[in-house]
């Protein structure tokens, strides 16, 4: 017993080597390609054991070792992604904190993504203020007057923005002019929100933020609307960190690392 048990203590348990793999995969996906000294150095642990851990990995496609540049991530991970994209289900997983915010908030929430330009409904839960609201799972609704629309395309740029707006024609008497909706843009964009102040539907008023995928770009977005008498300034400002926790929730469940793309304004 006393041998098992100083053998024990000389090697890692088969956690700890899952562990250690995981952390492999980690400081290579973060580092691009990697040399075996550096690599040992960022993980805190010998060149021998880094070497162990790294050929498994290498055997398994997980990474790839080339000469002069080191390792750096495999296509099994390409595989895996791809069956992991194909097995995520946007709605359904969304759906849990959509549920919370509505019987949170009581109004009604939505969840939309981008389509040719148009905000594309996916999910929708019914608030249960009594108000009616016309969107439905399936319309398309301007990007211009809508929140979760201006939630879709944060970030893109301003040339892309003025693009968007005039593509819908004139505005409709009341509603902002092309400056006043590129400033407002450009404050949302910051702000991460977007408003929706009756420019869509008379009366109602909605909140929306960004849902983002695993390499940081928008994919979706989510809102919550209702009755202009419910949403006066003071509650859509109340709002707006209950809608972005819950968008960076399900942000997160679908990989995200907490940073904007690549392609995204800072």
């Amino acid at each position: 017993m006393a041998d098992d048990e100083g053998a024990a203590t000389k090697s890692p348990s088969g956690s700890q080597t899952l562990f250690r793999g995981l952390d492999v995969l980690d400081v290579v996906a973060d580092a691009g390609a990697i040399g075996l000294p550096a690599l040992a150095a960022r993980l805190g642990l010998t060149r021998s054991t880094t070497h162990r851990l790294a050929t498994a990995l290498v055997e398994r496609r997980l990474l790839t070792q080339t000469p002069r540049e080191g390792y750096s991530l495999g296509p099994k991970l390409l595989e895996l992604g791809y069956l992991a994209s194909q097995q995520m289900d946007l709605p359904r997983i969304a759906r849990p904190h959509l549920e919370k915010l509505w019987e949170e908030l009581e109004d009604t929430v939505h969840l939309g993504v981008l389509d040719d330009d148009r905000a594309l409904y996916l999910d929708k839960l019914t608030g249960r203020r009594r108000i009616n609201i016309s969107s439905r799972v399936g319309d398309r609704q301007p990007i211009r007057s809508t929140g979760l629309g201006k939630a879709l395309v944060l970030d893109d740029d301003e040339s892309r923005w003025r693009a968007l707006y005039r593509k819908e024609g004139p505005a409709a008497a009341g509603a902002p002019n092309e400056e006043q909706w590129i400033a407002w843009m450009h404050d949302y964009s910051q702000r991460g929100v977007a408003f929706d102040l009756e420019e869509n539907e008379d009366r109602i008023r909605c909140v929306a933020a960004p849902v983002r995928g695993a390499g940081g770009q928008v994919v979706a977005a989510i809102s919550v609307s209702g009755a202009a008498q419910y949403m006066d300034d003071e509650r859509m400002g109340v709002l707006v960190d209950d809608i972005r926790s819950a968008a960076d929730a399900i942000s997160r469940d679908l990989g995200w690392n907490g940073k904007r793309g690549s392609g995204a304004k800072t």
